[in-house]
């Protein structure tokens, strides 16, 4: 399987995952190269980290550099030497306001004793130093995405909640001169791949590069396992859909292998616990401003069917607050019109319990991939996504998912109504996990092995 140029559309994504386990051995050249791995930071668990721990996997003996580094906050690289530099003197919850301080950071990183550079960046990280006749594969998400595509989004909401009337004027003094610094760094490195279509295009839009499209990997075959333990396919109950009570409907209602409805613990002063409702529409994620919940709580509200928020973040308080939710446990929250529940982060194992009574995927952001939702695919649940971004790669209208085509309330509450109007029989949950199995690791590793070894021998 060959890495695709970006010049093409992706195709089918319904491929079955390479059955063969990608060895180091099966390159014994790549051996001679000292090998280094770069990142922005690693301070959370998020979509570049997967990535990151893949390659990590392939190269393990290979340092990892990054400006920041908090075990705390994500524990895969226990076995990894990561290296960190001045930067680490600040808390990592500091890391948004530092990109001047990780442009100089990084600009001065001198990798030049390693043959191969691996970058895994959105950000400043492909700007390291290298020998002339060394190579740098720069693994890059999308152009900086405060500097460029999503720039506008960025100053109305820093992200800083009261102290954004002083991180607004300040970033847009120092915004053109950060933006000649990140095209600078790209012109570096030897090779960029990227992971979607629409990234493809920004990186040319904005930093005048060709790029290879290699997907992330997704854990789809960890998903899929809801699919093939399921002994009938998925029906969509659609009468449950707008059901406002909480109480549990009976097992027969639904065709699907369900769990049962979860419990969120109430507090001691409350007289019983709240139940989430047996079907709901589904969202994990990190909860930042350009991730657009706020367009999934309204357009719930405004249909009145249930969705279920798992997750946490910077914008965690403010959607608590648009959805009028009190807490009711230590994490969890629940709306008062009984539409709306939020949940603490979740495992995967506990991701496929939610799953599993999900009637969709809510998935309103611009993004230039989107791993959860393709864990969504993987689990034979249909993604309702905005129709930009990564998303177009792997949603096909009508077949796996809807795609809806303004960023609004009410473009996303149509969409809402269509899914629901829908006959039960229009998505199989089978075909579903199958249009998603293309996204395997393995499929990744031999891609990322394939495209290192083509451009080295």
């Amino acid at each position: 399987m060959t890495a695709r140029s970006s010049t093409t559309r992706s195709p089918s994504r319904a491929k079955s995952a390479v059955a063969l386990k990608v060895k180091f051995s099966s390159t014994p050249d790549l051996s001679q190269y000292k090998i280094a791995l770069v990142c922005d930071w690693l301070t959370n668990v998020g979509g570049a980290e997967k990535v990151l721990l893949s390659i990590h996997q392939l190269f393990p003996d290979a340092p990892i550099y990054t400006s920041q580094y908090n075990p705390k906050g994500i524990d895969w690289f226990k076995d990894a030497d990561v290296r960190t530099g001045w930067l680490k003197i600040f808390p990592s919850k500091l890391r948004r306001i530092l990109s001047p301080l990780r442009q100089r950071y990084f600009s001065h990183l001198d990798l030049s004793e390693y043959d191969i550079i691996i970058s895994v960046t959105g950000a400043e990280a492909k700007s390291v130093k290298f020998r002339p006749d060394a190579k740098h594969f720069c693994y890059c998400h999308a152009p900086t995405q405060y500097y460029w595509q999503m720039y506008d989004d960025y100053v109305k909401n820093p992200g800083f909640g009261p102290f954004n009337f002083l991180v607004r004027p300040l970033f847009k003094l120092l915004v053109g001169k950060l933006r000649r610094a990140d095209y600078a760094a790209a012109q570096l490195p030897s090779d960029f791949i990227t992971i979607s279509q629409y990234s493809a295009d920004q990186i040319k839009k904005y930093y005048h590069r060709d790029s290879t499209i290699i997907p992330p990997p997704v854990a789809v075959e960890n998903f899929a396992q809801i699919v093939e333990k399921s002994a009938k396919p998925v029906e969509k109950p659609v009468e449950n859909s707008r059901k406002t009570d909480l109480e549990q409907s009976p097992a027969s209602d639904h065709v699907r292998s369900r769990a049962p409805a979860h419990s969120i613990c109430s507090q001691a002063s409350s007289p019983a616990p709240i139940q989430l409702p047996n079907r709901y529409f589904l969202n994990f994620s990190r909860q930042v401003s350009w991730k657009r919940l706020d367009l999934a709580i309204k357009a719930c509200q405004k249909t009145k069917t249930h969705l279920v928020l798992v997750g946490d973040g910077p914008e965690h308080s403010s959607l608590i607050k648009l959805a009028q939710a009190s807490t009711v446990a230590d994490d969890a929250c629940a709306s008062a019109d009984g539409h709306i529940f939020f949940l603490p982060a979740a495992k995967q194992s506990q991701l496929k319990q939610y799953l599993r009574n999900a009637d969709a995927f809510i998935f309103p952001s611009l993004e230039p991939f989107g791993i959860a939702p393709v864990e969504a695919l993987s689990a034979g649940v249909p993604v309702i996504a905005y129709a930009e971004g990564g998303a177009r790669d792997y949603i096909k209208d009508g077949k796996n998912g809807l795609l809806f085509q303004k960023q609004t309330v009410s473009s996303l509450a149509s969409a809402l109504e269509k899914f629901q109007n829908l006959p039960s029989s229009s998505f199989s949950p089978r075909q579903i996990s199958q249009s998603a199995a293309y996204y395997s690791e393995t499929r990744f590793q031999t891609e990322i092995e394939e495209f290192i070894n083509a451009k080295i021998h």
